[in-house]
């Protein structure tokens, strides 16, 4: 094995703690606690509080400010750079928050070593603020200035400053990702201002959290990739451009890299002649373009929410968990409140938006969400308002020029619109191609079932997935034992099969006819009374939202099915429901493998079945894989 030799200091001392590097703050946890013990009430005067406090603050301003920018519907027309933000750097960018454990780390040293100078700070002292403003703008500045520089020299760009860079789309929490030596210079930087203004004896509370908080804003500010300054500031007061920064100024830096080095202030690049003549002229053009379109999709996935803590599960929640298949977790119960009164505002008022987007094969993909969750399509009252949310959906997407667009499960339910068919018998000159994926999620769960099996008990028989899958499978001599109570509409369905074939489905009313049948395909919920009747063994697969439960420890149970998008897929940064990385619902891939494959009908209503095998192969060919759910 061949190790790698590490530059000094270019690696945090916890690198290898994960989650319990937070540990790290407990001793000022329990200072703060045993003050309180002691029957300390003055928190004002407990310098440990305040480290965590403001530690607590500026982690909340730098995943707040990013998940703000991560609202596409609020910033897709002012982005900087197009690019999505994928896995990689979301990977990249985990521990970003080294930097508020380090500096607290260094604050409590600072404290401890001189604790007599903090302890009389007042609460406020006006020379402070003009103090702490002097220092940062001759020295701070200056000094940012000159080590941002060193650190793109020859000798210290790969080893300490490339890992910042390699970063393709600046976030806030992209300012935070950097090395340990990176950040011993930086809290050199933050920390002479507050250090100077105390020495001077004009420091105070307030001006030292003013400080930290306005010093992290503006380091979210021009990393933020969202252009939120308008040019006309820079034209009616011209010395203002290089008093400030903006997005559009630092993007600059992160892409030419030998330019704009300045902190917040474009005054010293100018003074040292470092200043990118693109800067303004670029900033100017996207300000203005900032109220037009943007690029038009070729392709969009109309979704939506399944639960309240599932829409939990966005970019612009926690972005980090949103990177990852959703499973509930412990650290959503304080979130649900709130969860559920935007819930009711989007019930009320809100319309589709655009949740997140990727590139594939040089086409734009998106996702649109429906302001509905799972339950509320269940209910007789709602049908008709989500109706229209889908069909508004649609008629922006034809008005847009989108190409194709997929419904997600829910909004292409047989009960609500017919699987899409109420939209384009309504609207027949439609030009956007509506599709329910639903041929390919039959293709992906029949070649997940074995060759060898003999027989398999279906429920949600009647249903378009159900038939289509009987149907195929009585062709391939498989004896289907289709659950239903209504003899019509199995009699319907058998009189679709060859004359030879129909022999092979068999029309069941109980669950207690599968009690020797291993292979269950499920396309209605079912519950664990009902599962009892499959013997030992028995593998689910299954087309149920949501998803049935896995109950049976003796029994195996698959996912929904699912297809892993193309390797050249670019800008995926969030996964889809439970699914993993770079993985989306067959529904989703279906609509995927419509756009590539440049089809012109619609796919709603009843699946032909003489057509899973053209999409399956389709798919196949165009770098889509099956997600097994079968036990290895």
């Amino acid at each position: 094995m061949i190790m790698t030799k590490t530059a000094p200091l270019s690696t945090w001392p916890w690198e290898n703690l994960g989650v319990f590097k937070y540990m790290l703050l407990g001793p000022l946890v329990g200072k703060v606690m045993h003050s309180r013990l002691q029957g300390d009430d003055h928190l004002a005067s407990n310098w440990c509080f305040h480290i965590l406090f403001i530690s607590a603050l500026r982690f909340h301003v730098f995943m707040w400010y990013t998940n703000t920018c991560n609202m596409l519907f609020l910033t897709r027309n002012r982005r900087i750079c197009k690019k999505g933000v994928d896995f990689d750097q979301i990977d990249k960018e985990w521990n970003w928050d080294n930097f508020v454990i380090f500096q607290a780390l260094i604050a409590s040293l600072a404290i401890y070593l001189f604790p007599y100078g903090y302890a009389n700070l007042p609460v406020w002292e006006t020379k402070g603020l003009f103090a702490i403003m002097v220092i940062h703008v001759l020295v701070s500045e200056p000094m940012y200035y000159w080590v941002h520089r060193l650190l793109h020299g020859n000798y210290l760009y790969t080893p300490y400053h490339s890992f910042h860079h390699a970063s393709a789309v600046p976030q806030p929490v992209t300012a935070g990702s950097t090395t340990f030596l990176e950040e011993l210079l930086v809290v050199t930087v933050i920390g002479l201002p507050i250090l100077g203004c105390c020495l001077l004896g004009c420091g105070s509370k307030t001006v030292i959290y003013g400080y930290i908080i306005v010093f992290d804003f503006l380091r979210c500010f021009g990393h933020s990739n969202v252009e939120i300054m308008p040019h006309w500031i820079f034209e009616k007061f011209p010395l203002f451009k290089y008093l400030l920064y903006t997005p559009t100024y630092y993007s600059l830096h992160h892409s030419e890299k030998h330019t704009n080095y300045c902190l917040f202030m474009p005054l010293y690049d100018a003074l040292w002649n470092t200043l990118n003549t693109k800067s303004w002229d670029l900033q100017k053009k996207i300000s203005l373009d900032a109220g037009k379109s943007t690029r038009v999709p070729d392709f969009v996935f109309l979704a939506h929410a399944v639960d309240i803590t599932s829409s939990l599960h966005s970019p612009f929640v926690i972005r980090s968990f949103s990177s990852m298949a959703y499973s509930a977790k412990l650290f959503l119960l304080p979130f649900w409140p709130f969860a559920f009164v935007v819930m009711l505002v989007m019930w009320a008022r809100a319309k589709t938006f655009l949740m997140s987007f990727y590139n594939l094969r040089g086409r734009l993909h998106q996702t649109w969400v429906v302001p509905r969750f799972g339950f509320q399509y269940f209910l007789p009252f709602a049908s008709e308002g989500i109706n229209k949310h889908i069909e508004e959906a649609i008629l922006r997407a034809d008005k847009l020029g989108v190409k194709v667009i997929s419904l997600a499960a829910l909004n292409k339910n047989e009960a609500l619109n017919g699987g899409g068919t109420l939209f384009v018998k309504k609207h027949p000159n439609l030009k956007v191609r509506v599709v329910h994926g639903n041929t390919l999620t039959a293709a992906v769960i029949l070649n997940d079932i074995h060759k060898d099996v003999k027989e398999v008990f279906l429920t949600g028989a009647t249903s378009k997935l159900g038939r289509a899958i009987a149907l195929y499978l009585c062709r391939r001599g498989v004896r289907v034992l289709m659950l239903t109570l209504s003899t019509e509409r199995f009699q319907n369905i058998q009189q679709e099969a060859p004359a030879d074939c129909q022999k092979n489905l068999v029309q069941v009313t109980k669950y207690q006819a599968a009690r020797n049948c291993k292979t269950w395909v499920v396309g209605k919920w079912i519950t664990p009374g009902q599962q009892r009747w499959a013997p030992p063994g028995t593998h689910f697969h299954q087309f149920v939202v949501p998803p049935i439960l896995a109950f049976r420890r003796d029994c195996t149970y698959g996912e929904l099915a699912a297809m892993k998008l193309p390797d050249d897929v670019e800008g995926l940064g969030s996964c889809e429901y439970t699914m993993g990385r770079g993985i989306v619902h067959a529904c989703h891939a279906g609509g995927v493998v419509h756009s590539l494959e440049g089809w012109s009908h619609h796919e709603v209503g009843a699946l032909d079945v003489d057509r899973i095998d053209v999409v399956w192969k389709a798919a196949i060919k165009h770098g889509l894989r099956p997600v097994s759910s079968r036990p290895k």
